[in-house]
């Protein structure tokens, strides 16, 4: 076959991958959220641990990565009834394998899993989700999938139906029994827990009981049963014949146990994960909540150009404070709106502190062109603005042990404290597509006591031997203050990286990143 004739084929490959749709007539049977959470173990700790506070929940930071895992951990296996987990990214790594295996086990005592995960970071499993989702107790969805399922039609489809696939389902949560639930920054994968080798998240969630927990299960219902989600089996078509199904997942379960390379020891009988979910409640603060959660992809504008309820309440949010206003966010791009909130906050005496990855230490080199584009505007309307160093001495809040510390570290957390009264958690990163395009989970705690908790982590940060300080010089130009003395370049970086920054960067699409 002639050079010309081979490129006219590779074209037309690409054309019909390109014109994939998505199945039709795909059925989703509705189910809700497991609501007797009073006939499990889990629910009456819960019930008896909240009938003291009034209709108020209860709340636990996770702060460290270890921490975040052994809670998930243990939960799977104090499960009795139901277990809903709705992520943006699950590894096929240690930790990601282990909990996934935990959850096989758990379904095959008789709990229902349902497993909502976005499509974004899925390709090349499809047939392993196919397979887990064969069990009888396992439900998978995959959440505003591409239709082109692998291959370089995926990026073909991207472009073509980019309104459609820029929308990505970035929540955050986990439910277990109706009683217990987490909500937070953490995806499932090492570097959320401080178990990856190289570079590790500071991070950051809120274990939560009591009524809270309703609405956590009402955000995973809204996206569970939008006409977004695919089962698992209308994309793919089976890989495997059902003996090498079978054989799959009595693989899985044979190394359930195996704990190599977690660097701890989460519990694994069902009796001694109950009794550590005991032991959790003396520790927990009460306090009125709120959840808000985005609209899934089928009920928001195409356009983009309107916020997400999300964002209209955390905007609220800020602007309600007369003290302090404390922001933590892993990308951090703000445009015009939000930044005239700032400045009439800083107008006004409102001290505005923020902390978010230089580029040394930020995992998406886009994401800090966005930021870089804007941050002279930041400054400008008031703000004390602060860069995560890569060596930052907080690494032990994200490593499982004094060994995770020897990577490096980066900025995942997303989290605001207002005058050291309320808190906000979740997955929503103050930038402009948690703002339009995401759909993201808010958890807003009106605690002094865990304001101040978390209020006391991001000083800790802020501090010269975990952050720069980004101010002017007397010339107008930026400089980074440190322990390691002043910068007039991005800290810690080489030539080509902070040239390959600036190129994207010109590009004016901060809105996209």
């Amino acid at each position: 076959m002639s050079a010309s004739r081979r490129v006219i084929v590779l074209i037309l490959v690409f054309m019909l991958h390109a014109c994939a749709t998505l199945p039709q007539d795909v059925e989703r049977p509705v189910s809700n959220a497991f609501s007797a959470s009073d006939q499990t173990t889990l629910g009456q700790l819960a019930l008896q641990a909240a009938q003291s506070h009034n209709g108020s929940s209860g709340f636990f930071i996770e702060d460290t990565g270890r921490v975040a895992f052994l809670q998930r951990a243990a939960l799977i296996e104090a499960a009795e009834r139901s277990i809903d987990a709705q992520y943006y990214i699950w590894n096929s790594d240690t930790s990601g394998r282990y909990l996934a295996r935990r959850l096989l086990l758990a379904a095959d005592r008789g709990v229902r899993v349902r497993l909502l995960l976005d499509d974004f970071n899925i390709a090349g499993r499809d047939h392993v989700l196919a397979a887990l989702a064969s069990h009888p107790r396992i439900e998978i969805r995959i959440y505003n999938p591409f239709a082109t399922r692998e291959g370089p039609g995926k990026g073909l489809e991207m472009v073509g139906d980019f309104q459609r696939i820029n929308r990505r389902m970035h929540n955050k949560t986990f439910v277990v029994d109706g009683a217990f639930g987490i909500v937070g920054g953490r995806n499932i994968g090492d570097e959320y827990f401080g178990l990856h080798p190289e570079v590790n998240f500071l991070d950051r969630d809120m274990l939560a009981v009591g009524p809270i927990v309703v609405d956590i299960s009402a955000n995973f219902d809204r996206f569970w049963n939008s006409s977004a989600a695919y089962p698992v089996a209308a994309l793919t078509q089976p890989a495997w014949q059902p003996a090498e199904i079978e054989q799959a997942l009595a693989a899985a379960r044979a190394d359930a146990a195996d704990t190599d390379g977690l660097d701890c020891a989460p519990v694994q009988q069902a009796a001694s994960a109950r009794d550590a979910v005991a032991q959790w409640l003396p520790m927990l603060e009460w306090a009125a909540a709120e959840l808000v959660f985005s609209e899934p992809v089928e009920d928001v504008p195409p356009d983009g150009d309107i916020p997400a309820r999300t964002a209209t309440r955390l905007g609220r949010l800020v602007a309600s404070g007369q003290r302090e206003v404390l922001m933590e966010s892993a990308y951090f791009i703000l445009a015009k709106q939000q930044l005239d909130v700032i400045r009439q906050l800083t107008d006004r005496g409102v001290e505005v502190r923020a902390i978010t990855n230089s580029l040394a230490s930020n995992d998406l080199v886009a994401n800090h062109a966005g930021y870089a584009r804007t941050r002279p505007s930041m400054l400008a309307s008031g703000m004390q603005l602060h860069e995560l160093r890569p060596d930052a001495q907080i690494c032990a809040r994200c490593a499982v042990t004094a060994d995770g510390c020897d990577g490096e570290v980066s900025l995942h957390a997303k989290t605001m404290v207002i005058d050291r009264e309320v808190v906000y958690v979740g997955s929503f990163n103050l930038n402009l597509r948690s703002i339009y395009f995401n759909s993201e989970t808010v958890l807003i705690v009106h605690s002094p006591r865990l304001a101040s908790a978390v209020a006391d982590a991001i000083d800790d940060s802020l501090r010269p031997q975990n952050s720069w300080a980004v101010v002017r010089d007397q010339g107008g130009a930026l400089q980074w203050t440190g322990t390691d003395g002043v910068y007039h370049h991005e800290p810690e970086t080489g030539f080509w990286l902070r040239f390959k920054a600036a190129l994207i960067g010109l590009l004016p699409i901060e809105k996209y990143y």
